[in-house]
């Protein structure tokens, strides 16, 4: 076989050297948006993807950050733990990333974070709400959303003094994300002198509830608490309601899509449900123009549309400030200053939660639509 030999002269190294030095001039900065993007909570993946897109094209129009663009790389998880792992090793050690905009289900930001962290990468979770993810002394992660701690606390308060109930029954999907919000409401209810009547967990993927309804018809309860998505919480209300099951159904920020109501099969079901979120971002004066750029491509950007949104803004102003892509660097600063975004001025305290967590209670109507309860 013929032997190739390489001359190296003046020229050609000049060369080297100058294209070298316009990719760096030109290279972009990378940020890993992951979440579901398969699997019966895809619609939330495809809410982080829409909204860290249209803020990459944003910021990205107005200049980018620091002269770069930004370039998103998607790690879909299926919000199943072991592949979120997959997924955060591939981002970090193929897709080279500076940031990360994600996970949704807590399951999944709970060891995807573990990697981020060794890797010195700064992550925000638009939706994950389980305590523990910023209770763990990592240094670079944050949340763009509230805890199940303060989400349980708006639920029971509004149970006992709205609802006036006295039996509660609360079912979980034994999930990080479902039982700690769960567990949570439980403990806050407790708290206040209502104990439960029941708890008891489901399996998600699961559909056939009917030997769970009758259990929880037998106890006559005032209010069911569930803890969990829309795949599992639909199919459980229709149930419920056939079985003549007429309590409160109230659950968290894993229904907030109007899935919930396909899922349950029309909004003769989810008529009257409660649930958990922050305050509707759409409705927020800052996010006017980027909500009309959305719905003007024929997207609602509902649920956590702008959570993913707002999270591409805080790591661009990070990197902006502080001139460059360090993760600890862009930490810190993120920990002393305040974000204008499209949800209006955040800010974050030491562990990376936000300073002011907005809870409010909605209820689904009988058109399958959602609004807050102002009473």
């Amino acid at each position: 076989m013929m032997s190739m030999k390489f001359i190296r002269n003046p020229l050609s190294l000049l060369l080297a050297g100058c294209l070298a030095t316009a990719f760096s001039a030109h290279a972009d900065i990378v940020i890993g948006v992951a979440g579901p993007f398969t699997g019966p909570n895809a619609t939330y993946g495809d809410q982080y993807w829409h909204g860290a897109t249209q803020a990459a094209e944003d910021i990205n129009a107005a200049g980018g950050i620091n002269g770069e663009k930004i370039k998103l790389v998607q790690g879909d998880d299926a919000c199943e733990p072991k592949q979120a792992v997959a997924v955060a090793n591939r981002l970090v050690d193929q897709d080279k990333v500076q940031a990360v905009v994600g996970h949704f289900c807590s399951s999944s930001t709970m060891p995807a974070s573990e990697v981020y962290n060794d890797a010195g990468i700064i992550a925000i979770t638009p939706g994950s709400t389980n305590p523990q993810i910023t209770e763990r002394g990592m240094s670079d992660m944050f949340r763009m959303c509230g805890r199940d701690d303060q989400q349980g606390l708006v639920a029971s308060d509004y149970i006992i003094d709205k609802l006036k109930a006295k039996k509660v029954v609360i079912i979980h999907d034994k999930d990080t994300y479902g039982q700690g919000l769960a567990d949570a409401t439980k403990a806050a209810l407790n708290k206040r002198g209502v104990k439960e009547v029941m708890y008891e967990g489901l399996s998600r993927g699961e559909k056939d509830f009917n030997a769970l309804v009758t259990k929880i018809s037998a106890q006559k309860p005032d209010v069911v608490f569930f803890g969990g998505c829309h795949p599992e919480a639909g199919p459980l209300v229709r149930q419920m309601r056939e079985q003549g099951v007429q309590a409160t159904f109230f659950s968290g920020d894993c229904i907030v899509n109007e899935e919930m109501v396909t899922a349950a099969g029309g909004p003769q079901y989810t008529n009257g449900i409660l649930m958990t979120f922050g305050k509707d971002p759409r409705l927020i004066a800052e996010g006017k123009t980027v909500i009309d750029k959305f719905r003007a491509n024929k997207f609602e950007p509902e649920g956590y549309t702008l959570y993913s949104y707002a999270s591409v803004q805080a790591i661009a102003a990070a990197f902006k400030a502080t001139g460059g892509t360090d993760s600890a660097k862009a930490s810190a600063w993120l920990k002393a200053n305040s974000v204008d975004t499209v949800m209006g001025k955040k800010s974050w305290d030491s562990k990376g939660d936000l300073k002011v967590s907005d809870y409010v209670v909605y209820k689904w109507d009988d058109k399958g639509k959602y609004q807050e309860v102002k009473e």
